[in-house]
């Protein structure tokens, strides 16, 4: 992984804020690190990523109640859009993804920055959003025909969604490659990818790179 450009001291101030529900002092620090050339993924991964990571820890030892969780999501959700002009001034390629939550997942975040990562590198990265129903997951995958579908999972007790996604990806779409990845692994994945040993699990943003650095061919 590269070395993060956010200063560690900038990094405490920005969780204190977003703990105490500060979206404009989180706002500033953010704009502070764009201006001063940071990479959209640092930004993602080392900032955004990061906190989150923390604040559902917090939640998890009970020091921080649900509320609080919530509130540091959608600032997080909000301050990601100050980073779009750097995400969507990309020419289009004809490569085209699918980036969808399973079913009974309503943690977006990390799907979205998979998607905007897609942007980033001129792909047309289709995010579904939260709790997409696989019917109509599987009825995207049939419109778009991209090269790749993305899965997210943040919450390790959906991992039956997600393989019932796989699944039902698989009846339809058998070659059709499909990425995982999200918070939830990071407790390990049930037993999925030994079952399917087809799919790929993403670990990071940057893992993502090396992927799509493959010679996709549009379909």
């Amino acid at each position: 992984m590269k070395e993060s450009q956010v200063p560690d001291a900038l990094y405490d101030d920005y969780l204190s804020n977003l703990t105490a529900g500060q979206s404009r002092q989180c706002g500033e620090l953010v704009q502070r690190l764009l201006s001063q050339g940071i990479e959209v993924e640092d930004l993602y991964t080392h900032l955004f990523q990061r906190s989150l990571y923390r604040v559902g820890e917090l939640w998890e030892r009970g020091q921080i109640s649900v509320s609080t969780e919530h509130l540091a999501t959608s600032i997080t959700e909000r301050l990601m859009a100050l980073a779009y002009p750097l995400v969507f001034n990309r020419e289009h390629t004809n490569h085209s993804a699918v980036v969808s939550c399973t079913t009974n997942e309503y943690h977006q975040i990390g799907g979205r920055m998979v998607a905007d990562m897609l942007e980033m590198r001129g792909w047309h990265g289709y995010f579904l959003g939260a709790n997409t129903p696989v019917a109509d997951l599987t009825r995207m995958l049939h419109e778009k025909e991209p090269e790749v579908v993305a899965l997210s999972v943040s919450i390790y007790f959906n991992m039956p969604a997600l393989e019932n996604a796989i699944e039902s990806i698989r009846a339809v779409h058998k070659t059709l490659p499909i990425l995982v990845g999200g918070q939830a692994f990071r407790w390990g994945d049930g037993g999925v990818t030994e079952r399917h040993p087809g799919i790929t699990v993403l670990r990071s943003l940057g893992e993502l790179e090396e992927v799509l650095e493959k010679p996709w061919k549009p379909r």
